[in-house]
């Protein structure tokens, strides 16, 4: 059985450095993928908006700069309060996010205490992940592999 521990939450989406609007955004943690953090934001178009990356990343991102690439996380003040600053880029564009810390920390908090750092791999089913590997993965038995 698998664990999702969820928190709403509403982010700052930075369109000028004293100018953002906010967006409303669901953190999904399970442990059936216990490497990742899923995030998903409303912002306002027919879908709505996913990326996953490292739990670590966050975790580390939380205490200092962490990432490299499309995902940047670092801790600063803002209007006197502590936010997560969130860096999202992608070949459509980036996007600066604000975050309150302490809802983010106690989320975070329960996800570690759910699986611990290092502890990770004890989740991963192995049997299940290769079903789901060969059950995408149509084989031809009149060649010699895959089609």
């Amino acid at each position: 059985m698998h664990t999702v521990v969820e928190r709403e939450l509403e982010l700052g989406l930075l369109l000028a450095p004293e100018r953002s609007v906010p967006v409303p955004a669901r953190l999904v943690y399970r442990t059936d993928d216990p490497y990742a953090v899923h995030v998903t934001f409303h912002v306002g178009s027919e879908t709505p908006v996913h990326w996953t990356f490292a739990r670590e990343l966050l975790v580390d991102g939380v205490l200092r700069p962490a990432g490299e690439g499309d995902v940047r996380i670092r801790p600063e003040r803002s209007d006197g309060r502590r936010t997560l600053r969130i860096t999202l880029r992608s070949p459509d564009g980036e996007a600066v996010l604000l975050a309150p810390v302490a809802p983010v920390s106690a989320w975070l908090e329960r996800t570690l205490r759910l699986v611990e750092p290092g502890r990770e791999l004890e989740q991963v089913s192995f049997d299940e992940a290769l079903g789901e590997l060969l059950a995408a993965t149509p084989y031809d038995e009149s060649s010699d592999g895959a089609v």
